[in-house]
């Protein structure tokens, strides 16, 4: 069974950036979307962005476009998501999950089914 772990939250001012980084043990991101979703204290879990490990395809929510990147590491087998000019609504734990959508559905939770444990990310001054 492969289990991801996430890693690089954290506190930053707003304006600030931070990378996360998800890698996967007990398999590999072959064949998978990778995604970010985050989620704050009352609201759902949403998404953030994707990546196709092979196609290298990018998805982003509206939300993070032009300020979130996401990336893939074929040496490390990692996948990152550099975060930059942060704001405070940004502030969640933040976690990685791989699955096999279909493009109408890849910014649905439902569409992934490992997930990593989660990283929290508050930006606050």
């Amino acid at each position: 069974q492969v289990q991801l772990m996430e890693s690089g939250g954290g506190l930053v001012q707003p304006g600030g950036s931070l990378r996360l980084s998800c890698a996967a043990s007990g398999g590999s991101f072959s064949g998978y979307t990778v995604a970010w979703f985050r989620q704050s204290p009352g609201k759902e879990r949403e998404f953030a962005a994707g990546i196709r490990w092979s196609g290298g395809n990018l998805y982003f929510a509206d939300s993070v476009k032009g300020r979130f990147t996401i990336s893939r590491d074929f040496a490390r087998g990692t996948v990152s998501l550099q975060m930059n000019n942060l704001e405070p609504e940004d502030t969640a734990v933040y976690y990685c999950a791989i699955g096999r959508p279909i493009m109408s559905s890849n910014r649905q939770p439902s569409s992934y089914y490992y997930w990593g444990q989660g990283t929290q990310v508050t930006v606050s001054s």
